[in-house]
């Protein structure tokens, strides 16, 4: 199915299952342990063996010598590979950093061999026998270091008007250097995999990951093989966010054992190699100037940005949002990645928007305090319905506005606190803030199968489930578009057997997979019309209608299996338009007068993100993004050790991350607007909206609260003890 063109009045405007609320269908499964994660599938082949990692303890140099003899003797142990034994695998394009393979050490915690035995604590023994001695190299591991030394960001991404006449005349100006630090994944499920590959021939993967048809190309551009000889299944991730997009150690590592074992081997990443050996979203320091009228129009603004990278890489780039955001004529923002020696940056939720609106929604407070102007009557001045860089091309379906106004209403905010430091309950001075959110709403190609079985239909598609209730968004499409009952529908995901979907991730997933499906159940529906005979039949409860023809959905073949598959194809008339989605987050906070600490009172979001295809598992993503970016704002910074070249707090123990107590109360509201020009079910991503901008709404809550301005994240209370009013 090819969607060339906005979509017109559908069943979906009409709809009974699609939008309303449906508890997760694969919930009991997970609160009685019965969801199968990769590490858990011990039914799907005997004899599986343990691998564990040993991974690199320099960040940057060669490896001139191992010796594996004592953990090859150890009891227990079954195979020993090590990456001296093995040229460079091949890297698949979305690998930065090599995953095995060679002597060359690219970053610490690379790993370096995998030992496989009948148990883990054999193998985990076996690996600390390994005599390794390296030949360091000197490293770049300092961000800050790399900000004072450059003269410019480099070539702009974007320089539309007169940026430098616009700062020139503009009466109110702001100029401010901000920082976000490195932030972890830090999901629950680790990164693990069981591998089937004994005989060097078909291997058979079962993982965690977000990307199934992603991962398997990946695999095979690794090892060099026919990809068409790896199966790969992923039903259940316990988290990702970007940090399971792409092939990891974990897969690599257990294809390498059993290959050498001859039997199948599993592998999870200890937690403490999570940190340096996989992925992580890159820190960064940006300077965000802002020039405005004497009225608060907004005249330019200039956005310059630096991220880290392994050579190859992007970083992290926080300044895109600024080109779109908010209106103004002029603006020039500019990103350089730059090279550094520390373990591969790359996606996580958000990535670029989470960085980026955490300084410029603590710029656009600023600046509304320099025009004495409240901060949200100065983002609606502000507002805009096309695109500045180029107003010939209009926003599809924006709402911020309305994600303004209503927030304000339902927060409170007209009786906040109005003076920094102002409102004090005992030992807590008491603060409200408030900030916006912008993020895209792409779409991707995505394909799925149907069958229908005497009256009942299974849906087929790779789409993965990380947490985001695609099951159950995915049986209501299939339910709605057949006129079925939703428990007539089983979905099966994860799968390479089953049609290519867009996978999870981007923002992308829930719209893309449901408009997938959507396609495969028209298909199904003109197999079905076909075969009767009839003309513009309609699909309900149960049943296929059309003038004298009133059939059972389970008659319609005789007991013979009905199938069709199709894909969702999106269309270039999208380029016309700026497909995005927008939030409005309001916050409560007290700070101790004394000790800086920040305790989070209250948390209310606006999202404006198309049609929500359902309340119950969209309002968890909202929630669990605004938990992410409290993380962000409070408490969450991976530190580097400059000499050494590695994060330090590499585990949950010294990694904090927000946890229930700390958020007592959350509440989300959804506008529930229909984006035609998004997909034929009207409806736009939101797992990543709910992070963006959270953490500038609480660091300005915890200035009107205390009268510290903290451009630096984490807020920790080392950075606001010196400052709080005496």
């Amino acid at each position: 199915m090819d969607f060339n063109q906005s979509t017109e009045d559908n069943l979906f405007d009409r709809a009974r299952v699609i939008g309303k609320p449906h508890t997760r269908i694969d919930g009991v499964l997970k609160v009685t342990g019965r969801a199968p994660y990769a590490y858990e599938r011990h039914d799907v082949v005997a004899n599986q063996l343990v691998g564990y990692p040993l991974c690199a303890t320099i960040a940057k140099g060669r490896i001139m010598h191992m010796d594996a003899s004592a953990a090859r003797a150890a009891p227990g142990v079954a195979a020993v590979v090590t990456t001296l034994e093995l040229e460079p695998l091949d890297r698949a394009e979305s690998n930065i950093a090599h995953l095995f393979g060679g002597a060359t050490i690219e970053h610490y915690h690379q790993a370096i061999a995998v030992v496989v035995a009948e148990t883990l604590e054999q193998a985990r023994g076996a690996a600390a026998l390994i005599e390794v001695r390296y030949e360091k190299e000197k490293g770049v591991f300092d961000l800050e270091a790399a900000w004072e030394r450059l003269q410019d960001v480099g070539e702009p991404q974007a320089d539309v008007g007169d940026v430098d006449a616009a700062f020139r005349d503009a009466p109110v100006t702001l100029d401010e250097v901000y920082r976000t630090a490195s932030q972890s994944h830090a999901m629950m499920e680790p990164h693990a995999s069981i591998v089937d590959w004994s005989d060097g021939g078909q291997m058979t993967v079962w993982t965690s990951n977000q990307m199934v048809e992603w991962t398997r190309q990946a695999l095979a551009t690794t090892f060099n093989i026919d990809a068409d000889t790896i199966r790969l299944e992923s039903p259940f991730v316990g988290g990702g966010f970007g940090g399971k997009l792409w092939l990891r150690a974990d897969a690599v590592l257990a294809a390498l054992g059993s290959r050498a074992a001859g039997q199948p081997v599993k592998l999870a990443l200890p937690r403490p190699l999570m940190f340096n050996n996989t992925v992580h979203r890159s820190g960064t320091i940006q300077r965000l100037r802002i020039a405005a009228d004497a009225e608060g129009r907004i005249t330019a603004f200039e956005h310059s940005a630096i991220s880290h990278t392994l050579p190859g890489g992007s970083g992290e780039n926080p300044v895109d949002q600024t080109r779109h955001f908010y209106a103004g004529k002029s603006r020039r923002v500019a990103h350089q990645a730059i090279d550094m020696d520390l373990p591969e940056s790359a996606d996580m939720r958000a990535p670029g928007e989470a960085s980026g609106l955490a300084v410029l929604e603590i710029a656009m407070d600023e600046m509304a305090e320099k025009l004495g102007m409240d901060p949200v009557e100065f983002r609606i001045l502000n507002d805009t319905q096309v695109d500045p860089e180029d107003p010939s091309k209009p926003f599809s379906d924006r709402h911020y506005v309305e994600c303004l106004r209503k927030g304000a209403e339902a927060f409170g905010w007209a009786d906040r606190n109005r003076t920094p430091g102002g409102k004090r309950e005992g030992q807590w001075l008491i603060g409200h803030g408030m900030a916006g959110a912008y993020r895209g709403a792409p779409t991707m190609t995505s394909g799925a199968r149907v069958r229908l079985q005497d009256g009942r239909l299974v849906v087929e598609t790779d789409m993965t489930d990380i947490g985001t209730g695609s099951y159950t968004i995915i049986a209501q499409t299939a339910a709605e578009t057949m006129g079925l009952d939703i428990n007539a529908v089983e979905v099966r995901l994860g799968n390479s057997a089953y049609p290519t979907s867009s996978g999870s991730g981007g923002q992308f997933g829930a719209a893309s997979s449901t408009a997938g499906v959507y396609a495969a159940c028209v298909a199904l529906q003109n197999e079905i019309a076909k075969r009767l005979g009839i003309e513009s039949p309609r699909f309900e409860n149960g049943r296929v209608v059309s003038g004298d023809t009133d059939l059972a959905l389970g008659d319609v073949a005789d007991g013979e299996e009905l199938v069709a598959e199709d894909s969702i194809s999106f269309g270039d008339f999208k380029d016309k338009m700026q497909i995005a989605t927008f939030a409005a987050h309001f916050v409560e906070v007290a700070v101790h007068a004394h000790t800086g600490e920040t305790r989070l009172r209250r948390m209310l979001s606006v999202c404006d993100a198309g049609r929500i295809l359902n309340p119950v598992t969209a309002r968890s993503q909202v929630l669990g993004g605004m938990v992410m970016g409290t993380g962000a704002a409070l408490m969450e910074g991976m530190n580097v050790d400059l000499e050494r070249g590695f994060f330090v707090n590499h585990d949950l123990a010294a990694y904090e991350v927000a946890v229930h107590a700390d958020i007592p109360e959350q509440e989300i509201i959804f506008l529930d607007t229909a984006d035609a020009a998004s997909t034929p079910l009207k409806a736009k991503g939101v797992g990543e909206l709910g992070i963006c901008g959270v953490a500038a709404a609480i660091a300005n809550a915890v200035y009107n609260a205390s009268g510290v301005r903290l451009r630096d994240y984490p807020m920790t209370l080392d950075r606001m003890i010196d400052q709080l009013p005496k």
